[in-house]
Formats: structure tokens, C-alpha cells, sequence
């Protein structure tokens, strides 16, 4: 068992100079305001969706923010994570309501920019939590909050790769290991995809053999010095849904699942791990080891991840700190406000399995 915590200020990013302070939608009172008694700011805030319990843990940090500095929020999300014009239309009303801030998760990473252009002509602070937008215009986004993912999918790599290694290296056949991610546009989702494959990759050539990476080709052509197909001896297998939804996350699962030379699978997040668990109630082929089955790892929790984990139909899963994320994402803006310097942070991720669970820093982080 191998726990990873990933929890680093990222003092040189991204650095926001000292603000006069955020005044668009009062009297001029916040500057009167310190400390904990609030400022009387107003924060709209977009996440990705609402599909996912993760984002209700999000939303606790955020209300709980509310209440320490003092400050409100309006919370908008769209149905779905691949419902990227719809999110795009409500991050452009939030800008219309000049806000004192806005909180942003972007659901696809290059879709946001004319917005967040916008939202820096009008003088209204952003900050992107769960995921960054690399491109945003400079002076947009003024602190990214967000779990180091490609660490994040390392740590999966890495905790799956123990379980499997001797299936790997007695195999006289080609194997296969897959990789179900619900997009290639948002920045968290593809830095963990790359996390888990290139991490992979490292540790199965260390021990002598080679890989090469088929699939979804956004993930494909970020690959360096990837093998050939036709001769490889581990095949990692990418698979995207045409949308963000469970349903279709276990029909690419299941497409990876049903050959016979699988040997383990990943999820990556919350909706493809419970599309891997939603394949295995038909073809009933998770197992603790290649010997028994397929080997399963999610990432995020939820209930019916924490099941999974708990009962061994995932040898365990990768989570985040969904409720840190909203607490800092408001309490960056509410600082920034205030004329103090903000800077990127990021959360802390976990491996969880049956028997580390219920140890009092994972136990938290386990939302349902």
C-alpha cells in the first residue's frame, strides 16, 4: 500500500500583486471590513456539473467559506461535464452580474478565453479551481486551485503497478491495460490521463518490456517515444466517451473489458470509474489479481466507489480534496479583495483501498 499527498503552495505562480480591492457590486464599504467579519462580497461561482457528488463536496467548502468570510455566493453548473456551451453561457451571465469575483471549473480548458477576456476588461478577479486554463489571457485569472494531477494519475500508476507486474513480466502474449477518461479538453482530466499512461509506461519499461499507446488520439500524440502496436508487449488502451455520462463511460469500458488480453483498467475520475463498475455488473471480471480477472482502480470517491474499494471490487482508488478546493477557491478571492497577494495552490490527493480508508486523513475526503 502506498499513500501519496500532494499539498505544495506554488509560491512563484501566477503570483497576483497587492489589489486596491474588489468593488463592483457595492457601496465602497469592503475596504472597511477585516479579517473574518467579511467584506461583504459577492462571488458567483461555475462549476462542471452537477452529475457528480463530487461537486456537492465542492459546494460545502464553498458554503462554508460563505460563512467564515463573511461573503455570498451564487453556485451554476451545467447537466452535464461535455456540456460545454451551456457552461460557457452561464460563466458569460455570471460575468453580466459584475460580480466581486467569479470561481471558475472549467469543463473544457479553451472554450473559457474569450469569457475570461471579458471578465478582465470589466476588472473582475477569476480564479479556476479543480482545473486551470493554461491559455487564459494574462491578468485573467489571478490563482488556480487544483490537485496536482499528473501526480495524482502517477500515484494510480503506481499503486495498480505492484498488482500486475508479474502477470507482465511472465506474459507470453501481449497484454493490455486501459485507460477510460471522460474528455480530452479539461486540463485535470487529460494531465491525470497523461499521469497514469506515462507513469506506466516508466515503471513497465524499467523492468524490460515495452508499451505501446493506442486509443483516444488526443492522448496518443502526447506520448513520447511511444512503441509499435503490432509488436509491443503491454498495449495501454484510451477510451473517451462521446459524452460525459456513466452510461457511456461503461460502453467504453466494456469495449476494453471484454478483450481477452486485459489485464487491468483505470478510471480516472468519479463518472469513468463508476462506467468501469457499471460494465463489471454485466461482465463480472474485476478481481484483487490479473490471475482472478481484471485489476480495477478509480479515482474520486462517492458511494459507490467507497463500496467498490471497501468490498475489493477496485483494489482502491486516487482521491482529491473536492471540499478544500471550493473553501480556497473563495477564501482566494475573498484575500484578493482584500489587497492581499494570492498565489496557485495545490490540494492534497490520496491513495484509499480497503484497508487504509477509515484513517482520519483519507476518512474526510471520501464524500459520498
Amino acid at each position: 500500500m502506498k499513500k501519496k499527498v500532494l499539498a505544495v503552495l506554488l509560491g512563484g505562480c501566477m503570483v497576483a500583486g497587492l489589489v486596491a480591492g474588489c468593488g463592483n457590486s457595492d457601496d465602497g464599504q469592503n475596504a472597511e471590513n477585516e479579517g473574518g467579519e467579511g467584506g461583504g462580497y459577492h462571488f458567483e461561482v461555475v462549476v462542471k456539473s452537477f452529475q457528480s457528488t463530487y461537486w456537492q463536496a465542492a459546494i460545502q467548502g464553498i458554503e462554508a467559506a460563505e460563512e467564515e468570510f463573511g461573503v455570498t455566493t451564487n453556485t451554476t453548473g451545467p447537466n452535464a461535464e461535455s456540456d460545454i456551451a451551456d457552461q460557457v453561457n452561464m460563466l458569460n451571465n455570471a460575468i453580466s452580474q459584475n460580480p466581486d469575483g467569479i470561481a471558475l471549473a472549467a469543463c473544457d480548458q479553451n472554450s473559457v478565453l474569450e469569457a475570461l477576456q471579458d471578465a478582465l476588461d470589466a476588472d473582475i478577479p477569476v480564479v479556476c479551481f479543480d482545473t486551470g486554463v493554461p491559455n487564459a489571457p494574462e491578468g485573467s485569472v489571478i490563482a488556480t486551485v487544483v490537485t496536482d494531477n499528473e501526480s495524482a494519475g502517477a500515484v494510480a500508476a503506481e499503486n495498480m503497478y505492484p498488482v500486475i507486474k508479474d502477470a507482465i513480466a511472465n506474459a507470453t502474449e501481449q497484454v493490455r491495460i486501459g485507460e477510460v477518461n471522460q474528455d480530452a479538453t479539461s486540463a485535470n482530466i487529460t494531465g491525470r490521463g497523461m499521469g497514469f499512461i506515462n507513469k506506466m509506461k516508466e515503471l513497465i519499461e524499467a523492468d524490460g518490456k515495452t508499451v505501446a499507446v493506442i486509443g483516444n488520439q488526443y492522448y496518443v500524440d502526447l506520448v513520447e517515444n511511444n512503441g509499435d502496436e503490432a509488436t509491443a508487449d503491454v498495449i495501454i488502451e484510451v477510451a473517451v466517451p462521446a459524452q460525459t455520462t456513466v452510461e457511456l463511460s461503461a460502453t467504453e469500458a466494456s469495449n476494453i473489458m471484454n478483450k481477452e488480453d486485459t489485464i487491468a483498467i483505470f478510471g480516472s475520475n468519479q463518472v469513468t470509474a463508476e462506467g468501469v463498475l457499471t460494465a463489471n455488473q454485466n461482465l463480472s471480471v474485476l478481481a484483487a489479481t490479473p490471475d482472478e480477472g481484471i485489476v480495477g482502480v478509480g479515482f474520486d470517491a462517492g458511494a459507490t466507489l467507497k463500496a467498490a474499494v471497501a468490498d475489493g471490487t477496485l483494489i482502491g482508488a486516487v482521491t482529491q480534496a473536492p471540499v478544500d478546493q471550493g473553501n480556497l477557491a473563495i477564501k482566494t478571492l475573498y484575500e484578493y479583495c482584500e489587497g492581499k497577494e494570492v498565489s496557485d495552490i495545490t490540494t492534497d490527493s490520496y491513495w484509499y483501498d480497503a484497508d487504509n480508508m477509515e484513517e482520519e486523513d483519507i476518512a474526510p475526503n471520501l464524500y459520498d
